[in-house]
């Protein structure tokens, strides 16, 4: 029976990703090297090779593990019993907090998965999917009069765009931190919604009143 990683080794690895994002969000995935990640580790490179083959393994192991924990938020957010509002409204500020602290993380993936191979980049989409559909049926759930899949998903898109990119130009020296700044983004996302959700409850009232020829 094979043994499981010592948990010094486990340890180890956790800080070569964390040094890792960091060298991949300050220089970019492809002007790193594994001697520059090596240096950035504070071990040899002969070493880095011993807990990784190569630069691209990392890249996904950065990717992949933080969207478990993206996922893992979900699951911590739904344990309570919550209206669809207010849990969307706690989920989107909880995943601006989890931004704000794992910024190189959140970086790389939103810049740099597109670097992995095929497989690797497939199996990172795929849970950011789940992300993404988690998303979209709460705020279906929130919306009822949107029957549209694809307005759902075009809005649910429209909020990742506001929260996804935060890195670049929410600063931790600036006037609103993540958490001031996330029930700005859930208001204006739901008045907007609310605005498009009653246009469409007005047009198909009117619809139904308007006779067939």
């Amino acid at each position: 029976m094979s043994r499981g990683r010592a948990p010094k080794f486990q340890l180890q690895r956790a800080n070569i990703l964390e040094r890792a994002a960091d060298l991949f969000a300050r220089n970019g995935f492809h002007n790193a090297s594994m001697l520059e990640l090596a240096k950035e580790c504070g071990v040899s490179k002969a070493l880095l090779y011993h807990y990784y083959k190569d630069k691209e393994e990392i890249l996904f192991d950065i990717a992949d593990s933080y969207v478990d924990r993206l996922i893992e938020i979900i699951r911590e957010t739904k344990v309570h019993q919550m209206d669809p509002e207010t849990y969307f409204t706690k989920l989107v500020c909880n995943y601006l907090l989890e931004y704000e602290h794992s910024a190189s993380k959140h970086m790389v993936l939103v810049q740099d998965v597109k670097f992995l191979q095929s497989e690797m980049r497939l199996q990172v989409i795929g849970k950011q999917r789940l992300i993404v559909d988690e998303f979209s049926s709460v705020i279906a759930s929130m919306f009822p009069a949107m029957n549209s899949e694809h307005l759902v998903r075009s809005l649910t898109m429209s909020l990742f765009g506001m929260i996804n990119w935060t890195f670049t130009w929410l600063k931790p020296s600036g006037s609103l931190t993540f958490k001031e700044i996330a029930p700005l983004i859930t208001n204006l996302f739901i008045r907007g919604a609310e605005g498009i959700s009653s246009e469409i409850s007005l047009n198909q009232k009117l619809a139904k009143k308007v006779p067939n020829d």
